[in-house]
């Protein structure tokens, strides 16, 4: 360390005279936004030269530090830490000395000029979100859809995200990602984390968001910073069961007045889904006389295509055009099932047997446009308009053949039909926003207009038998729906408070018309949806927030199609056309401390929403699921949130939930009973990030769930568990990654669902691909340091499709 050796020499001689008669402590505080700075290097320097090192320390957990045994004289303070600006101060040391507090500021994050070394995620309280900043972090690895799974308080279940046990909205850049369940994760996994600044979870959201849906995602990703190309190749495979395969490449350039993103992504896809199930008919007393087990496996083949083009040009300093397409086309799906059912009497004696093979052919598109102008004024204030256009197609053909046998196998009948559908769909929005200072205080206002258009049609083929059986088979439905809205919003600060309130109204005019059922129904309502947001802090250790909003749910247009999908003819899907809306209240009491703890207490009354639920008919023999608004639907309970360094290359996040959720609904085939669905459950999140090499360029990944119970609609769900790992290897100077993730290590994703009330006996165990390795490789080319302008379509009604 020293140059000179007589220098350590010196040192000691004259420590040790100081010390004689002069013992100071020097003792502080780093933090950086509010957050305490764990593990920040803090060195004393001779103040003469600036390089002569003195005495050093570490701060703790929780930002402290002291340098003790310290001679009365001057000295540099230096303290640094990885992704933040070094911070140097003369100080004066003649007693014991207490410094304020030392703020650090994150580094650049200009890529160009500086390689900036992973730091650990942050989390944020904001006044109406939970702010997730993990960019240049120990998470910017892999994709954005890992990033989501691994944010706080955000849980996966069957597929999809969930934040407070409810459905969530995804935005980038808060434009919102309107695709199925199945395609925005197609998406995101497409997406690099690297580009990722920070996840905002906006449980609930101010009145510029959409009055529809539950919780808020957003995903903000790093701006464009430099001129320049760059680009990317990557692919990934998969081995569950079945291989699969991703094959994508990004390209992205910018000039002084031109950003230019392409991306596309193509994803051959095997996938196999087998259900174990059981119905257990009961008569009128009660009793059991029959028992129905099912083996179903389904194998589906897809190719599914995702583009995407992104053009922002800037007219002047003040103006800007930006034009967005999202394109995901899905040719030639093919759903292969096969259905090996045995019917037994009440003392589990064969009676018969059915076979059913089922075929499903489906082309599906999915193509978005946006068109965005964008004024800033001298002021401050801003003005954007935008026009969006999605139209959606689907074309769906379906053969199933069923034979039935007695208990010596014999043939007994043969039942078959055939089924060709189509649904296209076509949305118009038009949308201004003006954001602007108004004195102290933040000022939002905006107006929207949004035209849906839906037409569906099935035709049933060669259907004698199961005419029979069901009326209304054929049909073609027709949805037209309009939604005019408008918001403001006005936020403002004090010394101690911190307030935003809102109020966004909507007009819906609505009207469904089953054709061959000769049924209208007609809709037209006005609500209003008020939001608030009150935050005190009380010092800076401690802080309060409690938040309110009343928000919608509208059913999705698939549920509002009349029509029936057959797996066979004795288990369908039928959708309903009188599906209402719903209004929900949602309350949440928010307690921060030292903003390392977080602590949430929230109650939410969905009120009539909108559910698939499932129906055994005992006489008829036979299991449909039909969507029904719920008479209520009710979720509170306690959640827990802290994350933390335990070493210097060893971050853990956890999260906990203790929760009570209620569905109460009308028992259609128990005389229209009222029952409850109810549960009292547990969830926790383990995430731990490893820093596994000195250079950064190795690191890895640990994540446990656990969910003790859990409802969907009028199922129970068994406790569920999921381990999975995660490693990351930079090569070439970061111009290529390779990534290794093993997902679901004890196969406990997979759990059983159970309906079981009145003279309702059911269950499944739906088993996917949810154990599975995966190997990644990206390559980078170009000025691969760039950050691009990566963001995607919003149309909340998109989300309905």
């Amino acid at each position: 360390m020293f140059k000179n050796p007589i220098t350590p020499l010196f040192l000691l001689v004259v420590l040790v005279c100081n010390q004689s008669y002069s013992q100071n402590e020097v003792k502080g505080k780093i933090v950086s936004t509010g957050a305490p700075v764990a593990y920040a290097n803090v060195v004393l320097l001779n103040a003469q030269d600036s390089v002569t090192f003195y005495k050093g320390a570490i701060s703790d957990e929780e930002g402290n530090f002291i340098l003790q045994d310290i001679a009365s004289d001057d000295y540099l303070l230096q303290v640094s830490f990885v992704g933040y600006q070094e911070y140097q101060k003369k100080i004066n040391v003649d007693g014991n000395a207490s410094l304020n507090t030392i703020q650090l500021q994150e580094a650049s994050s200009d890529l160009d000029e500086v390689t900036i070394t992973t730091r650990k995620p942050k989390i944020i309280k904001e006044v109406d979100r939970l702010v997730f900043d993990v960019e240049n972090s120990t998470l910017s690895t892999g994709s954005t859809w890992d990033i989501l799974r691994s944010t706080p308080g955000v849980i996966q279940v069957q597929g999809d995200l969930l934040v407070k046990n409810e459905g969530v909205a995804v935005y980038i850049n808060d434009r919102q990602v309107q695709l199925t369940s199945d395609e925005l994760r197609t998406l995101l996994e497409s997406y690099s984390a690297a580009n990722i600044k920070s996840i905002e979870v906006i449980t609930n959201p101010p009145a510029r968001y959409e009055a529809e849906g539950g919780a808020v995602l957003n995903i903000n990703t790093s701006k464009a910073l430099t001129p320049g190309y760059k680009g990317s190749v990557e692919g990934n495979y998969t081995q569950a069961i079945y291989p699969k395969y991703q094959f994508g490449t990004s390209h992205y350039f910018k000039t002084d007045k031109l950003n230019v993103f392409a991306n596309y992504s193509f994803s051959p896809r095997k996938e196999i889904k087998q259900d174990d199930s059981h119905i257990n008919f009961r008569n009128d007393n009660g009793d059991i006389f029959s028992r129905w087990n099912t083996d179903f496996d389904r194998v589906t083949r897809s190719r599914a295509h995702n583009a995407n083009a992104i053009l922002d040009y800037y007219l002047d300093d003040k103006n800007t055009l930006s034009f967005t397409t999202n394109i995901m086309i899905s040719p030639n799906i093919d759903w292969d099932n096969n259905v090996y059912s045995e019917f037994r009497d009440a003392q589990r004696i064969l009676d018969s047997t059915l076979v059913t093979d089922s075929n499903v052919e489906t082309d599906q598109k999915n193509i978005a446009f946006d068109l965005q102008y964008t004024h800033d004024f001298d002021s401050g204030a801003q003005f954007s308009a935008k026009g969006h256009f999605t139209t959606y197609d689907q074309d769906r053909l379906q053969m199933v053949n069923s034979d039935y046998f007695d208990a010596a196998g014999n043939f007994i009948q043969n039942i078959n039909f055939n089924t060709d559908a189509n649904q296209e769909i076509e949305i118009y929005t038009a949308q201004a926003d003006f954001t602007s200072a108004l004195g102290e205080a933040s000022f939002e206002s905006g107006l929207k207009l949004s035209s849906i258009n839906s037409e569906s049609a099935i035709d049933y083929f060669d259907t004698a038998t199961l005419r029979i059986m069901y009326d209304n088979l054929s049909d073609e439905f027709l949805y037209d729906e309009k939604v005019y809205a408008a918001y403001a919003s006005i936020a403002r600060d004090w010394e101690n408070w911190s307030f935003k309130g809102g109020l966004r109204g909507e007009y819906t005019d609505l009207e469904g018309n089953s054709l061959s059922m000769n049924e209208v129904n007609s809709q037209e309502y006005v609500e209003l949806f008020p939001t608030a947001y009150l935050q005190y802090q009380v010092s800076a250790n401690h802080s309060f927030t409690f938040d309110y909003s009343r928000r919608i749910s509208r059913p999705d247009y698939n549920s509002l199609n009349p029509f029936r999908y057959f797996l066979n003819e004795n288990d369908f899907n039928a959708g309903n056309p009188n599906l209402r809306a719903s209004i929900s209240n949602n309350f949440n009491l928010n307690y921060s401390l030292k903003n390392q703890y977080f602590f949430d207490l929230y109650y939410r009354d969905y009120g009539r929403s909108p559910e698939v639920l499932s129906f055994q008919d005992n006489i008829s023999q036979n299991l449909r699921r039909v969507s029904v608004n719920l008479l209520g639907s009710v979720s509170y309970g306690i959640d827990f949130l802290h994350g933390r360094s335990i070493t210097s290359f060893w971050y853990a996040q956890a999260y906990t939930s203790v929760f009570h959720d209620e569905n109460t609904f009308v028992a259609l085939e128990s005389d229209n009973q009222e029952v409850t669905n109810e549960v009292d459950g547990f969830y926790g999140q383990l995430y731990n990030s490893f820093t596994l090499s000195k250079d950064g360029t190795f690191s890895g990944t640990l994540t446990g769930v656990y969910i003790s119970d859990f409802i969907s609609g009028s199922y129970q769900l068994e406790p569920m568990a999921i381990l999975s790992v995660g490693l990351r290897k930079s090569l070439w100077n970061n111009r290529a990654v390779l990534t290794v993730n093993i997902e679901d290590i004890l196969n406990r994703t997979n759990t059983r669902l159970t309906s079981r009330y009145l003279n309702q006996d059911n269950s499944y165990l739906a088993q996917e691909e949810t154990q599975y390795v995966r190997v990644g490789f990206k390559y980078n080319f170009g000025n691969f340091r760039l950050s691009d302008n990566e963001r995607q379509i919003e149309a909340a009604e998109r989300d309905r499709l």
